[in-house]
């Protein structure tokens, strides 16, 4: 059976790092390689740019630690295709042209504009604890 693929937003992944909860069940699963996640450098650079406001009081030291672990957690995909199926948010078709380019099954996110989509392409876009909730059954 083939592994299920996710590409979590960068938004999931800040509060998988952060805070806990259902994104951090979420990055467990591909830290045991339960799921495989796919991630892009936009992605990547997000997650870099959050996580060193000050607000968080995260060293550089710690910051590029976590970038550097979600380098070699995830497969780091290379989108060759521009999307624009999100007006509003122009850099949440970041996520899409990841998902796309890695042939997901399914994009997790916390953000309104992907999540009022419901899927795009055949691809699934759920919330973390719907995501969560569905892994439960499966």
């Amino acid at each position: 059976m083939k592994k299920i693929c996710i590409v979590l937003d960068s938004n999931v992944y800040i509060s998988a790092f952060l805070f806990g909860g259902h994104p951090r069940t979420i990055l467990e699963k591909i830290i045991s390689a339960q799921i495989g996640g796919a991630i892009s450098a936009p992605i990547l650079d997000e997650v870099r740019e959050v996580l060193q406001r000050p607000k968080f009081g995260l060293t550089d030291a710690t910051v590029m630690a976590l970038i550097s672990e979600l380098q070699e957690l995830c497969t780091v995909i290379m989108p060759t295709k521009t999307v624009r199926a999100i007006a509003d948010d122009p850099d949440d078709n970041r996520i899409l042209e990841c998902a796309l380019a890695a042939d997901a099954d399914v994009i997790v996110s916390g953000d309104a504009h992907l999540l009022d989509l419901g899927q795009w392409r055949g691809i699934a876009i759920q919330s973390p604890a719907a995501f969560v909730a569905e892994l439960s059954r499966s």
